[in-house]
């Protein structure tokens, strides 16, 4: 009895400890690093490369963090045409700041848009989405840049924002 008593109590710390252990998604060769409320989630979708989501609390369904990669130089556009394009998925101006983090002397463009934002697959019909924010993150590789993205309501995305920044400059923090 001793003896499974002790086996019982070995395995739940290991599972306590594999549980608490931050996770790691790759792509386009970087680790990023994130802990919970992020689980990585199958990546449905053309275009992804990658999909974290996060339950909270006040929402029936997760939000969803989406990694895009297009190899080769210049895939996917540039910093400020995708800032543009992320601007123009509102249905007016949002109110949004772009912001640059700094990660082990790599740049991370950051920006956060709130207004109406017009939800919906890129060829798709669009639903408008009051009071809702998008952060999205533009982080260097090698050849290109990984583009991550997330839409939600305002409140909702305000409760995982540094959480998301944290993942997004972890490939470059040593």
């Amino acid at each position: 009895m001793k003896r499974i008593l002790t086996t019982l109590v070995a395995a739940a710390t290991l599972a306590a400890s594999l549980h608490a252990e931050e996770g790691k998604l790759e792509v386009a060769g970087l680790n990023f690093k994130f802990d919970a409320p992020w689980a990585e989630a199958p990546t449905t979708g053309m275009f992804r490369a990658g999909t974290l989501t996060a339950k909270v609390e006040g929402l029936e369904a997760p939000i969803e963090a989406i990694f895009y990669h297009f190899p080769g130089p210049g895939g996917g556009g540039g910093v400020q045409a995708n800032i543009d394009r992320w601007l123009g998925q509102f249905a007016s101006k949002p109110e949004s700041k772009t912001e640059e983090i700094d990660a082990g002397g790599k740049k991370i463009t950051l920006v956060t848009a709130t207004g109406t934002y017009n939800d919906g697959p890129p060829m798709g019909a669009k639903t408008p989405r009051e009071n809702y924010t998008l952060l999205a993150a533009i982080v260097p590789t090698e050849d290109s840049n990984i583009f991550i993205k997330l839409a939600g309501p305002k409140d909702a995305i305000a409760k995982v924002t540094e959480g998301f920044k944290k993942m997004a400059a972890s490939p470059y923090v040593k």
